[in-house]
Order: structure tokens, then C-alpha cells, then sequence
């Protein structure tokens, strides 16, 4: 098997990088890190929500680059069937492709109220009105992928749809977003995920930070 170099961002910021990083995790395919500096214009454009095309992450295997978080998802479950990033189920995969997509395409009152940063907590913090319809809808989508799998995990076990709906769990803890019953259940088993710690443990690590993210709400 090839060995393939992910080049992400920010551990502490960038949600789009550990999308892309589980997913690879996920695959079982050996890789190498590239972390950009924090003042990278493309890993900087995609932490501030600065630019609609997301140039990082971004995965090299053999000859091929892929970027666009949506696009290695898809690339890795091509490489790696067996690895289950989408369901095997045809009905699942499609939703699960549609959950990704609404992810991937959507939420942005979200993204810019409860800005990616894992090492900050706000226990106060005072939602943004625009906010809560991408907060409900995610609930939603939630509730209704795990109704209809039996859980614990969306579609069953760890999917595509989990690693981008991870970044969302952790601006939950950060924001003091509460959850009840299954969600708040699901939220912690995420937060638990083994690959989302170790995700955690370096992004607590890093030293540099981004002024514009680092603001007292």
C-alpha cells in the first residue's frame, strides 16, 4: 500500500483539517503529516473562513493530490473499501453522502458563531441568534441517523458522517452547547473517539495562536 502525506493546518483551529486527518486515520493508510504555519495564506483563508475553496487539508498518494475534505473522504473509501467510511448499504451511503454534503455546503451561521478553537471554554457563552437553526438542524440530523441505525454511531460504527460532524462536537464543549439524551450521549462518545484524542492532545500542545480566534466573548 501506498504511503500518503496529509498536509493540514492548525490542530487547535482548523476544523476542515481534522476532517480530512480522521478520515485518513479511518482508511488504516499509513501517512505522513505536513502541518502548514498558522500565517500559510490557504491555511489561514480556511481557519478564518476567508476563502469558499478549502485548499486544505489536502492528501497526496502515489502521483494523485486531493483536497477538498468531501473529495478525500470519497478518494479513501475508493483506496480503502474494507475501512467502512461510507456504508455498505446503498440507502445508508446516500444518506450519509447527504449528511456530509449538508456539512460540507452548509452551516454557516455556525461555523462563524462558535469559531473552531479546542483549548478555549466558555461556559457563558451567549449564542449568536443566527446560530441556533444550524444548531437544530444538526440535532436533527443527529437524532434521526441515530434512530434509524440503532447507533451508537451515526450509521452504526464510525463513518465519513462522524469525522465531519466531530469538529461540531467539540465547538459544542467549547461553547457550552448543552445536549440531552442520545445527542449528549453521542456528542461524548466522539469527544471519546481515540483518534479525536490523540487529535486533541496535539492540538493542546501547540504554541502558536490566531489573535482574531483568541477574543474573550
Amino acid at each position: 500500500m501506498a504511503r500518503a502525506t496529509l498536509t493540514i493546518s492548525s490542530k487547535n483551529y482548523s476544523s476542515w483539517s481534522l476532517r480530512g486527518w480522521l478520515m485518513v486515520k479511518m482508511s488504516g493508510i499509513p501517512f505522513d503529516e505536513v502541518l502548514s504555519a498558522v500565517d500559510d495564506v490557504d491555511a489561514r483563508a480556511e481557519i478564518l473562513l476567508l476563502s469558499p475553496s478549502i485548499l486544505v487539508p489536502s492528501l497526496r498518494y502515489d502521483k494523485l493530490k486531493v483536497w477538498d475534505t468531501l473529495a478525500i473522504g470519497e478518494f479513501l473509501n475508493e483506496v480503502a473499501p474494507k475501512a467502512g467510511l461510507l456504508p455498505a448499504d446503498r440507502a445508508a451511503r446516500a444518506r450519509c453522502r447527504s449528511v456530509c454534503g449538508e456539512m460540507h455546503s452548509g452551516f454557516s451561521s455556525l461555523r462563524s458563531a462558535l469559531p473552531m478553537n479546542i483549548k478555549a471554554r466558555f461556559p457563558n457563552f451567549k449564542i449568536w441568534s443566527k446560530a441556533i437553526p444550524d444548531i437544530e438542524r444538526i440535532s436533527t440530523i443527529w437524532r434521526e441517523c441515530l434512530s434509524d441505525s440503532g447507533g451508537p454511531w451515526l450509521f452504526g460504527k464510525p463513518t465519513m458522517a462522524d469525522a465531519m460532524y466531530a469538529p461540531v462536537a467539540l465547538r459544542f464543549q467549547t461553547y457550552n452547547v448543552r445536549l440531552e439524551g442520545e445527542l449528549a450521549a453521542y456528542c461524548e462518545r466522539v469527544l471519546a473517539w481515540p483518534a479525536l484524542r490523540e487529535w486533541i492532545a496535539d492540538a493542546e500542545a501547540e504554541k502558536e495562536e490566531i489573535e482574531e480566534l483568541e477574543v474573550e466573548f
